[in-house]
């Protein structure tokens, strides 16, 4: 009989299609739009204008993958989604953090910073000036500023690389020395709340699955363990869970012995990942030894032919 092996390939395929853009929920970070920085294989929300109604097939959506993250903490069949940490603190009612946005978007605050930082410098020379010039100089200062920020409004480009209003009409209100404060709060804020409600729709869908108490009982990093598996593949606790179909066959057989030091040692952790993903249909493996429903397993090929011109082969029976 069927070990779930298909079962656990619909799930892979699942995920491989929620992280991509063959559906309108997800779209990758801008470090990895960029090729800069951390995290470039991150997926987040897709963006909506804070002025506009996320459409209700979207927002199923999302509950949706919330109920499937519970499945995955109930079941142990793990999901691969490459979620960064802004979309899980959520999740578990932690604050998502300016270095969060940070970490999926290097150039998110650069410009506000560095105008934070221009305006601070200009009031530092304009304290050192005569007192008999100081309105004077602040007066040229203020038009230096406005001159500089004249094509500057209150919008935003967001994380999709498209324009929003902060506020309404935003695109016809300048950036000026008397509102660049309140400009630069309306922008942490923006990008500090930017997919709130898509995040939102998805703990949902996992608390009608997992019951709320227990999850504030975890932290950001456990939640996405406990649903995810741990990022590096644990040969060891594989090879912990592994039997051998044939009864010579041990660990110190010469090519038992050739095939945990190829895994272990001469693959990098994507080439494991699409090993499991041949033998048992997942990505990632369980967090504990007892979350595994069924062993590995290893079964010697039996063939006539050159056995340099024979593929190994994954029985969803027996591997799985």
């Amino acid at each position: 009989t069927d070990s779930g092996g298909p079962y656990r390939d619909s799930i892979t395929s699942m995920c491989g299609d929620i992280c991509s853009t063959r559906l309108p929920l997800f779209i990758l970070c801008p470090n990895g739009r960029t090729n800069s920085g951390l995290n470039r294989d991150r997926w987040i929300p897709s963006v909506f204008s804070p002025q506009t109604r996320i459409p209700n097939n979207i927002k199923n959506f999302y509950i949706f993958i919330g109920q499937l993250m519970g499945m995955a903490m109930r079941t142990k069949n793990l999901l691969n989604l490459q979620f960064p940490s802004l979309l899980w603190k959520p999740l578990v009612h932690e604050s998502v953090t300016i270095e969060d946005i940070e970490a999926i978007d290097m150039q998110s605050f650069t410009f506000i910073n560095e105008m934070e930082k221009d305006v601070k410098q200009t009031k530092t020379m304009n304290t050192d000036v005569d007192m008999n010039n100081e309105e004077k100089c602040k007066d040229n200062i203020d038009f230096l500023f406005d001159s500089i920020m004249s094509e500057l409004n209150f919008d935003i480009v967001g994380s999709d690389m498209q324009t929003y209003e902060l506020v309404s009409d935003g695109s016809n209100i300048p950036i000026t020395t008397a509102n660049y404060k309140e400009y630069c709060l309306k922008y942490r804020e923006y990008r500090l709340q930017e997919f709130s409600r898509q995040v939102n729709y998805i703990r949902q869908g996992l608390y009608s699955v997992v019951p709320w108490p227990m999850l504030t009982l975890l932290t950001a990093s456990e939640l996405e363990e406990l649903i995810c598996g741990k990022p590096v593949i644990d040969v060891e606790l594989l090879k912990q869970q592994t039997e051998y179909k044939h009864p010579a066959d041990r660990h110190t057989t010469p090519y038992i012995k050739r095939f945990w030091t190829v895994l272990a040692d001469k693959f990098n952790e994507e080439q494991k990942k699409l090993f499991l993903i041949f033998v048992w249909g997942r990505s990632t493996l369980p967090t504990r030894p007892e979350d595994f429903q069924c062993k590995f397993s290893i079964q010697k090929l039996e063939s006539s032919g050159d056995v340099d011109k024979t593929l190994p082969k994954e029985n969803p029976t027996v591997s799985r």
